[in-house]
């Protein structure tokens, strides 16, 4: 076996994975500039941020059906090319719908690369290798993750518009991608099922993991076609047939992205500004974030394909339940105290002078804080307080909210992280592979956006308590559908697996 080789393109499809992390995690330096540079309301600021997961519904729609009629390969090269168009497009817009359809050009790429890289990879790996493999896409978005969290602290700095270099920057990798890209082989597996071409395909299988793989993994595939009549349809993918499978797929996507991950990776130093951190300590802590990120997910590589996946789904959501709990405790212990040191922080001397009539007092909910603050100000004064001057009076363990997070985030890394993604290549039939991780990553997309739309309404109309004790209670129900619905893939050939979930 040539694992050299195999690991070698698998990297490569995998920087797919870079760039969406990339992408996902280098707004959240530019929140604050890009808010002040548009004038954004709240839902305005939701709206540019989580819009990318438009466009991502997009690229899940339409990037499986186009892989099976194109191949993966070109899709991937697409990806690359829409990844490059849109860094530069929103570091150079001037306002604010350019800014978004920038976004969104961006969010086709998200979408493209999320689900085709995965599916590759799975096509081109030997069983044994197989999670290890997949996992490697995880594994560069929690690099591309950590690398914008440190691209953005050393921007943040920069005279002028900084936000716009933030963003800008991601051109150098998406074009290193495209040229990449061309070194890698068409799949193996889509090259046999739809173009019928058995002499290329052994050529790449040889080359993966010698003749007797390769003859192998020729005869399982040939195997599979002469079981299918025809290719599938929407009609077969939600056929009573594939009930389990449908369970499990919608499941992890719908637990993947409900449980809060990314409204972490978008805000990251908003959350730890609303713990009373300083802006330079924010981008700092979400540095701690992207590496506890990335080294977890190395250990969910090793453990994967030993430990197998429903076992790290289990451990991980258990640790997330707690993880999300400890937040929501922090938060609500937390008090806001008006003295002259805490006023004096506040930067618009209007809702300074205000609120000196606060001063000696303190507060024990943000409800009630809100309730005294709200009759002193205007409308327009209150929203600025809720959004940039709150930080200013909390006292809070921050410790031990950035203890909550790091765990979340192992806990995540670990498990829903790789595992959705390579069980999502796993469990579908050849036949509706293109059409089914399309609609699931659909599903994914569009949840991930509600939960990146409504977080920075929630943080400021519901506060960080109630927002973290619903993340909490949705992880502890991702543990019991885990425990229910979920089966251990490990070790299993990608017909094996189809042959055990439809006799299911």
């Amino acid at each position: 076996m040539n694992k050299s080789y195999t690991i070698s393109i698998s990297l490569i499809v995998a920087m797919g994975g870079f760039l969406l992390g990339f992408d996902s995690a280098v707004i959240s330096g530019a929140v604050n500039g890009i808010r002040t540079y548009f004038e954004m309301s709240d839902w305005e600021l939701g709206f540019s941020v989580g819009c990318v997961i438009f466009g991502a519904m997009a690229g899940n729609i339409t990037a499986g059906p186009l892989s099976d009629k194109f191949g993966r390969k070109k899709i991937l090269i697409l990806t690359a090319l829409l990844f490059t168009v849109s860094a530069l497009w929103s570091a150079f817009a001037t306002n604010y719908i350019s800014f978004v359809i920038a976004r969104i050009i961006g969010g086709v790429g998200i979408g493209g690369a999320i689900l085709i890289a995965p599916i590759y990879i799975a096509e081109i790996a030997p069983p044994k290798l197989r999670g290890s493999l997949v996992s490697l896409n995880q594994l560069n978005i929690v690099l591309g993750i950590s690398v914008a969290y440190f691209s953005n602290y050393f921007l943040k700095d920069l005279d002028g518009e900084s936000w716009r270099w933030m963003l800008g920057v991601e051109a150098i990798p998406a074009i290193i991608y495209f040229l990449s890209l061309f070194l890698v082989p068409r799949s193996p597996r889509w090259l046999i099922q739809k173009l019928g071409k058995v002499e290329i395909a052994e050529k790449t299988l040889v080359k993966i993991g010698g003749e007797e793989f390769a003859e192998k993994t020729i005869s399982e595939i040939q195997r599979g076609i002469d079981k299918k009549e025809a290719k599938g349809t929407y009609a077969d993918f939600f056929s009573k047939r594939m009930r389990i499978i449908v369970i499990i797929a919608f499941g992890l996507a719908f637990f993947q992205q409900i449980t809060g991950i990314n409204a972490i990776f978008y805000y990251a130093p908003t959350i730890f500004e609303q713990a009373g951190g300083s802006t330079d300590a924010s981008f700092l802590q979400a540095i701690v974030v992207g590496l506890t990120n990335l080294v977890f997910t190395f250990v969910a590589i090793y453990l994967i394909d030993k430990l197998g996946r429903k076992p790290l789904l289990i451990i991980g959501t258990s640790a997330m339940a707690i993880a999300l709990s400890m937040a929501t405790l922090a938060f609500n212990n937390a008090t806001y105290n008006f003295n002259e040191t805490t006023i004096e922080k506040i930067s618009n001397p209007e809702i300074k002078t205000a609120l000196n009539e606060l001063k000696g007092l303190s507060f024990v909910s943000q409800n009630e804080l809100f309730e005294n603050v709200q009759p002193l100000l205007n409308e327009a004064q209150f929203t600025e307080f809720k959004q940039n001057e709150i930080k200013s009076f909390i006292s809070i363990n921050a410790t031990l909210v950035l203890i909550a997070i790091l765990l979340y985030v192992a806990a995540f890394a670990i498990s829903l992280g790789p595992v959705m993604w390579t069980m999502l290549s796993e469990i579908f039939p050849g036949n509706v592979k293109g059409i089914a991780i399309s609609v699931v990553g659909f599903f994914n997309s569009l949840v991930s956006y509600t939960v990146t739309q409504f977080f920075p309404w929630e943080l400021t109309n519901l506060g960080p308590t109630i927002t973290f004790a619903i993340y909490a209670g949705m992880a502890i129900l991702s543990l019991l559908f885990v425990l229910k619905y979920v089966i251990e893939t490990k070790g299993k050939t990608l017909e094996e697996v189809e042959e055990l979930l439809i006799r299911s």
